[in-house]
């Protein structure tokens, strides 16, 4: 019997398109759940203070800060410190 074995980019894509579709209140919510307001503050003051320094770099910032929120993640869970969601360990910032 085979395993389906999916690759941290099988499963970021599929977490992307989860909440792509997902309705605008339940992922604030989400986000709200799982980051909570302060970190979500953060994320958007860290946003907006990278864009308005270089907007033509906005591709690479917002590539940037997934892959913050990506390490973020993989740092609370190597140090006992995030809670086990039903969603595949990501972070919602």
């Amino acid at each position: 019997m085979a395993v389906d074995v999916k690759t941290k980019k099988d499963l970021a894509v599929d977490f992307i398109n989860e909440i792509r579709t997902m309705d605008p209140a339940a992922l604030n919510a989400l986000i709200v759940k799982e980051a909570g307001e302060d970190l979500a503050q953060f994320f958007l003051n860290y946003s907006a203070n990278l864009i308005s320094k270089d907007p033509s770099r906005v591709l690479e910032n917002t590539s940037s800060l997934m892959l913050m929120g990506y390490l973020i993640r993989t740092h609370e869970e190597k140090n006992g410190q995030s809670k086990p969601t039903g969603l595949q360990g990501y972070a919602f910032a």
